[in-house]
């Protein structure tokens, strides 16, 4: 075994078979003429074999140093290789961040912080997988994601968790509606009214099923997967919404009001979830400083600040007529 080889030795070793030069080759890599060719001495030793021919006029490969130089050239461009891209991964320069994050996330807050990110470093690779609470997390367990975005669900305890915020929910109603001109809205307010589905699957769904057992508000028979379609039943007079903050993006519609809910326990935390005890790639864990920095403020890179009640400054549903109620009372 080549305890005593180091990679010091092994390019000395090539520069000497390159430019077949004792003199040239000392040069090359900084020592002098007899510190160089001690270090080729203890080479041949520890290898066994005599690696060059010399004599005053020449230095030639013998045939165990031919296939030395071959190994070690190959050996070295490949440590260099490594090295490098290593290098550029700490860098940020090259490598592949992945994330798993909720629709109501994926949709509008990540892509600006996904272009910001690859404006910053264009040489890292980003997937992005648009997914529910629970396939989220499959994600994470199979190792396909760096890490998710998302809201609480059974199996936590077996992820590395953080809270990055707390979402209050909205209801989703008709500008038509007499709810409409609430300034909030409370439990109460809403006995009698039906509420349109997400599926069972989605964490808006399970963190209403409280809220809506008991018999004092109806469920629509609808049960939808997607914002879009939610906001479409609404407009359409087929029931009412309740929704956390991050999604009234999907709701931007002039037949439609936002308003807040006032209810003592309905919120949406969104989490980070990682696998335990795997620290994150530079590449990754500058991707979740940035992701993590937007969805806790609720700015997204270039626009404006939530306002101080919730109400985003920028053009979201229903607060102009939010306001107005206000400044009539």
């Amino acid at each position: 075994m080549l305890n005593n080889v180091s990679i010091r030795t092994l390019r000395a070793f090539i520069e000497l078979a390159e430019c077949r030069s004792f003199s040239r080759a000392a040069d090359r890599t900084h020592l002098s003429k007899s510190a160089f060719s001690k270090l080729i001495g203890r080479l041949e030793r520890e290898v066994g074999a005599r690696l060059f021919n010399r004599d005053t006029r020449s230095v030639e490969l013998t045939d165990e140093g031919q296939t030395l130089w071959e190994h070690a050239r190959l050996l070295l461009r490949e440590l260099d290789t490594t090295i490098s891209g290593l290098q550029d991964q700490v860098g940020l320069r090259r490598g592949r961040v992945s994330v798993a994050a909720l629709p109501s996330l994926a949709a509008d807050f990540l892509p600006s912080v996904f272009a910001a990110y690859s404006a910053q470093h264009p040489g890292v690779s980003l997937y992005l997988f648009d997914r529910l609470a629970d396939d989220c997390l499959a994600l994470v367990r199979e190792r396909r994601v760096d890490f998710a975005l998302t809201a609480p669900g059974p199996g936590l305890t077996e992820f590395d968790t953080r809270t990055i915020r707390d979402e209050r929910f909205y209801l989703i109603c008709p500008r038509t509606h007499t709810l409409a001109r609430r300034r909030t809205i409370r439990l109460s307010d809403l006995r009698g009214e039906t509420l349109v589905n997400m599926v069972r699957t989605s964490s808006v769904r399970q963190h209403l099923n409280e809220i809506v057992t008991g018999g004092a508000i109806s469920e629509s028979t609808f049960e939808v997967e997607h914002l879009a379609t939610l906001a479409g039943l609404i407009a359409n007079g087929l029931g009412l919404g309740l929704v956390p903050e991050l999604t009234l993006f999907q709701f931007r519609r002039p037949e439609l009001v936002a308003v807040p809910a006032d209810v003592p326990n309905l919120n949406r935390p969104l989490l980070v979830v990682k696998r335990k005890g795997i620290p994150l790639s530079p590449a990754a864990e500058a991707m979740l400083g940035l992701a993590e920095k937007t969805i806790a403020t609720g700015i997204a890179p270039g626009v404006a600040p939530l306002g101080r009640r919730g109400e985003a400054r920028r053009p979201l549903l229903g607060t102009k007529v939010i306001r107005k109620q206000r400044s009539e009372r």
